[in-house]
């Protein structure tokens, strides 16, 4: 017997049929092939059709079956992960009523510096544990000001996976982990915020049924069976988002361990056992899968938007033409740690929260025409994107995460080997690979969810390392030297 997972991306949508008892990954399939398209209507806006996730998982489910011989029949349970932070509403017959206003949509921003003035800096970091933001309740209010007529007919708001589900089961339901990434759960008082559904004036009515993250959250209906080529009744008994379940696929669950990755944009995600903030607000935080009201657990994510878009730029744009990434981390290897004296400051990708929401752009400093090459920029590149993971790992430490371990899949970033040894020479830390994506680790949770392994420790017993890398204490001086001068040049540009 199996478990499906499903990952609801903004890119595209994948499945993954795991085997429940050697917890292997059969068989999994993704579409569409080609990158999904966002409408951005007007700069900074992002929206996607949620049918067109729909049909896109539809796909996938039935291509994972044919990919592993496997029967619809055979499939147990059904977990899910999402995009975080997107507004999907729907009407009483459960019809959309606007495409959804997806995570990178930055229309709300002005919202939410209201709000967080308006409530009060200390009152939202103290209950919400973060600013109102751009996130999924401040969207809700762009909606109210600007698109009345449509505000007017939502029934229930959800976030992405919430539709899924409903589109499964036929029923509307949330979690409390959802909740908290839509920036609508009070941390202190253990309930959805007062202050800030009173402030933007919204209904609690339209806020859907609470249920666990793990545990059965609705079944198939039998239509959607049919449609999904499933069996009627196949319980749904997982859901959370993309960065959560992320951690949770790489078995981070406790303190001190940390879920961290490397794509165009970068993320630390480490669990806090403790209701903590950062009184300037540059990390978010939500409760992680496995939070509760007896055992607090909360995700503190950290986000760099100029990550894997700087070493794809270097590629492009500074190394020789055609030349790979695997040729490009060879180069990069050719240069002292540190570039000789070159840094560089990531932050040509937007406005990054973990500097105040300050846009300072990127910038090459301390270059010298006599020693520096294209290697030492693609070097520096390198060292620049690891120095902004320690800079934000820094200000978890003050909200006391220690990392005793990074854990990621092996992709992205994580495949060059300077990256992996700088990033464990200047924090410390050992680093941790496994072959592993957002799908599977849905699917283990559903195995969770549905009681078929009775803990996460049983539900992962089969991951397995790839890759370890650890501090090398010769260099890690060397590395961390090079970071006071980062370091030091970034505090002058904000």
């Amino acid at each position: 017997m199996y478990l499906l997972g499903c990952d609801i991306g903004s890119s595209s949508v994948k499945a993954s049929i795991v085997d429940k008892d050697s917890g292997l990954t059969i068989a999994s399939e993704f579409y569409p092939k080609d990158e999904a398209p966002i409408k951005a209507l007007r700069p900074g806006w992002a929206e996607q059709n949620p049918d067109d996730w729909w049909n896109s998982l539809k796909d996938a489910i039935r291509g994972a079956l044919v990919k592993g011989n496997i029967k619809g029949s055979d499939i147990e349970a059904i977990g899910i992960s999402y995009q975080m932070h997107g507004l999907v509403l729907v009407d009483k017959k459960m019809e959309v009523l606007r495409p959804s206003i997806i995570w990178c949509d930055s229309r709300a921003v002005s919202f939410g510096e209201r709000a967080f003035k308006s409530i009060g800096d200390e009152q939202c970091l103290k209950h919400l544990l973060n600013s109102p933001g751009n996130f999924t309740a401040s969207k809700l209010e762009w909606v109210k000001e600007f698109e009345p007529s449509i505000y007017e007919k939502i029934y229930k708001f959800m976030l992405p996976g919430d539709y899924i589900a409903m589109r499964m089961t036929g029923t509307i339901s949330t979690t409390i982990s959802g909740l908290s990434e839509g920036i609508f759960w009070d941390f202190k008082d253990n309930c959805v915020s007062s202050d800030l559904m009173d402030y933007y004036g919204f209904s609690k009515d339209m806020i859907p049924d609470i249920c666990p993250t793990f545990g059965v959250q609705g079944t198939l209906t039998a239509a959607v069976a049919t449609e999904l080529s499933l069996k009627k009744g196949t319980p749904v008994t997982y859901r959370a988002g993309d960065q959560p379940n992320n951690a949770l696929s790489l078995n981070v669950l406790n303190p001190g361990e940390i879920a961290a990755t490397g794509g165009t944009s970068g993320v630390v995600y480490g669990v806090n056992d403790k209701i903590n903030y950062d009184k300037r607000s540059r990390v978010n935080i939500f409760a992680h899968v496995n939070h509760s009201d007896k055992q607090t657990r909360l995700g503190v994510l950290l986000c760099i938007n100029g990550v894997g878009i700087l070493n794809s730029w270097v590629k492009r744009n500074v190394a020789p033409e055609g030349m790979s990434y695997q040729a490009l981390d060879d180069l990069v290897a050719t240069v002292p740690i540190g570039s000789e004296g070159l840094s560089i400051l990531p932050f040509g990708n937007g406005a990054e929260r973990m500097i105040e929401n300050k846009e300072i752009n990127c910038s090459i400093q301390g270059l010298n025409f006599n020693i520096h090459n294209k290697a030492h920029i693609a070097r520096a590149a390198q060292e620049g994107i690891v120095f902004s993971f320690k800079y934000g790992m820094d200000i978890m430490h003050d909200m006391g995460i220690d990392s005793g371990v990074i854990r990621a899949g092996k992709a992205n970033m994580f495949l060059s080997p300077v990256f992996r040894e700088a990033l464990a020479c200047v924090t410390g830390t050992e680093i941790e690979l496994f072959d592993t994506n957002g799908a599977d680790g849905a699917a283990k949770g559903a195995g969770i969810g549905v009681g078929i392994y009775s803990s996460a420790k049983e539900a992962f017993a089969s991951l397995k390392k790839i890759n370890v890398t650890e501090p090398d204490g010769l260099k890690a001086d060397k590395y961390c030297a090079a970071f006071e001068i980062w370091k030091e040049r970034l505090q002058k540009m904000i």
